[in-house]
């Protein structure tokens, strides 16, 4: 009898791991790719290369007239900048201070037991057919949060996959599909609305000196975005990735019993009522009128509590898996917790030294300013084509999958793009909100595959926790699917949306 025949999709993805996994060590990437980057600097800096556009100045905040420069880093400043600028690149690098900070929680509670006891505790009552799309909404949900999602529950989907006896991989990428595949989608207002309505207000200012994008204004289309990402993550994760992984099979087989004891359960009870005795804590700290964790003027989006929120959820876990630990007997005193955090530390030093070597290249890259030469040109052809309406719009999506490839940060590219976008789309009739929309939907669909996003080297060690084989190529071959899928379903329903005149929020109509 005949073996069934591998699917062409399954035999793509496969060829996608292979060959990138023949790659050289990431470390080695980032090298090759800092390198690449100093020649290159050179060589558009003696040519001469520059561009001009209106864009949002970084310390006034004011539109303006820009002109940047190539920089070398071959001249006499760039070799002295390059030295001098090794230590803070490492340490502003935006993905280190969040992920070791939130793994001192993260690790007391995964090796105290407490989640493992969680996880089995809900094997036998959670329906597994509810595990999927709680994951992917759970990290669409977490963009509220900033970076949370990319700390907590990217490793959180491997380990609740793994709790089911399903590959750890296809729960890490099911998380990191709504993490970041699903950044600008959410049911309420997130910290990065308020920021891109900031830089497309300065932009729209340009041709309507008064004209003003609210924080709300694409929470209609969000809104319908947040379940629209979790159907599509659940049928990519459950119908081509997984499958694509076969049976997960441990490298260090271990007992496992799928059923919890009687001082488990009773951890459990005393770990997840500490839970609510800190969320009660936090609530105290944030709700009341002029409580010290609220922002100017009394708000949460912009206030000290969203500043805090990754040392929260170290806290959210660090106390339960301590409880946990003193009531199992697993933590005896304040040194095992000590121990517990330096080991779950322990477990990210590759993390840390490939980290390392990144924050070089991105670091370096932004200083030679080839990103935003890259984006004015982009924009430039695109402009050239004269077109309007959707036929401006989807060439919008596509160019910003292509730009997000070279800078990550999403309020960074906007504010290189919305000076030149907005303003062009007004005066064909395309309002800014709308305007904002189709960006946003082309900056999410290809984070997920983008070695320049800075947590993607988080995902890759995360990866590498469930064999060390998996390296960059792993992760793109899993998020390869999630990426096209998320970029061409989700352009189709803006096309519908569009083409059916609903507004994108409230009071932003899609004609200016």
């Amino acid at each position: 009898m005949s073996s069934p025949r591998t699917p062409r999709s399954i035999k793509m993805l496969n060829a996608v791991e292979k060959a990138g996994n023949k790659l050289p060590h990431p470390v080695t990437i980032f090298i090759l790719f800092t390198f690449a980057v100093i020649i290159l600097s050179h060589i558009l800096y003696m040519m001469g290369v520059s561009v001009s556009f209106q864009g949002v100045n970084d310390e006034t905040l004011e539109t303006e007239m820009l002109n940047v420069e190539a920089v070398s880093l071959l001249t006499s400043d760039g070799i002295a900048h390059m030295f001098s600028s090794v230590v803070s690149n490492f340490t502003s690098f935006v993905a280190l201070g969040p992920v070791l900070v939130a793994m001192l929680g993260v690790g007391v509670a995964e090796k105290s037991g407490y989640i493992s006891a969680i996880m089995t505790n809900t094997v036998t009552k959670a329906p597994k057919k509810f595990v999927t799309p709680l994951v992917v909404l759970m990290g669409v949900l977490s963009n509220v949060a900033a970076s949370v999602g990319y700390v907590v529950l990217v490793p959180l989907g491997a380990i609740i996959f793994l709790g089911f006896r399903r590959h750890p991989l296809a729960g890490l990428s099911a998380a990191f599909a709504g993490v970041s595949g699903g950044y600008s989608a959410n049911l309420v207002i997130g910290t990065n609305d308020p920021l891109l309505a900031g830089i497309s207000t300065e932009a729209a200012r340009i041709i309507n000196a008064g004209y003003v994008v609210n924080p709300t204004d694409n929470w209609f289309f969000m809104f319908a975005s947040t379940f629209l990402i979790v159907i599509l993550g659940t049928l990519i994760t459950d119908k081509l990735v997984e499958p694509k992984l076969g049976k997960y099979v441990p490298e260090q087989e271990t007992q496992e019993n799928i059923q919890i004891t009687q001082i488990e359960k009773k951890g459990l009870f005393w770990a997840n009522l500490s839970i609510l005795a800190v969320m009660i804590v936090i609530a105290l700290l944030v709700i009341p009128e002029n409580a010290p964790l609220r922002g100017e003027g009394g708000s949460i989006i912009t206030s000290p509590f969203m500043s805090s929120i990754i040392f929260l959820m170290m806290l959210i876990f660090l106390v339960p898996g301590t409880v946990y630990g003193i009531v199992t007997k697993s933590v005896k005193n304040d040194k095992d917790v000590a121990e517990l955090m330096t080991s779950s530390l322990e477990t990210m030093a590759g993390f840390i030294v490939l980290i390392f070597f990144a924050a070089q290249f991105v670091a370096l890259f932004n200083y030679t300013n080839l990103g935003t030469i890259l984006a004015v040109k982009g924009a430039g052809i695109l402009e050239a084509f004269q077109l309007d309406g959707l036929f401006l719009l989807v060439p919008l999506i596509l160019i910003t999958t292509l730009i997000n490839l070279f800078i990550a940060a999403d309020s960074a590219k906007w504010a290189i793009m919305a000076p030149v976008f907005v303003p062009m789309f007004m005066n064909l009739g395309i309002p800014p909100e709308v305007t904002q929309v189709a960006y946003r939907i082309g900056d999410a669909s290809t984070n997920i595959i983008s070695p320049l996003m800075p947590f993607f080297p988080l995902v890759v060690a995360f990866a590498q926790r469930y064999g060390k084989q998996n390296g960059v190529g792993t992760v793109i071959s899993l998020m390869l699917p999630h990426s096209i899928g998320i970029l061409v379903v989700w352009t189709i329903f803006f096309i519908v949306w569009y083409l059916l005149g609903v507004p994108v929020g409230p009071g932003a109509d899609l004609t200016y």
